[in-house]
């Protein structure tokens, strides 16, 4: 099973395009923050979840069920 379930990260964004577009920006800053851990330069935000999770997908769909990361709909 998903964990978070799609159904339910989906309903809080717009349009999928959207969701994917949030997801996959946020994993490849999660992805980043990982590998520049050793070099003590600090210029990524960490998970924002405790998640059992290692893939940065994941973490960023339950960053997004959580309502940590959010869409900024205003232009």
């Amino acid at each position: 099973m998903i964990h978070p379930p799609i159904g339910r990260v989906l309903s809080k964004t717009n349009s999928r395009f959207a969701l994917v577009v949030l997801a996959a920006r946020r994993a490849r800053q999660i992805n980043a923050y990982f590998n520049q851990l050793g070099e003590g330069l600090g210029g990524y935000v960490p998970p924002q979840v405790h998640s059992m999770s290692r893939k940065p997908l994941s973490i960023a769909f339950e960053e997004i069920d959580n309502d940590k990361v959010v869409i900024d709909t205003e232009e």
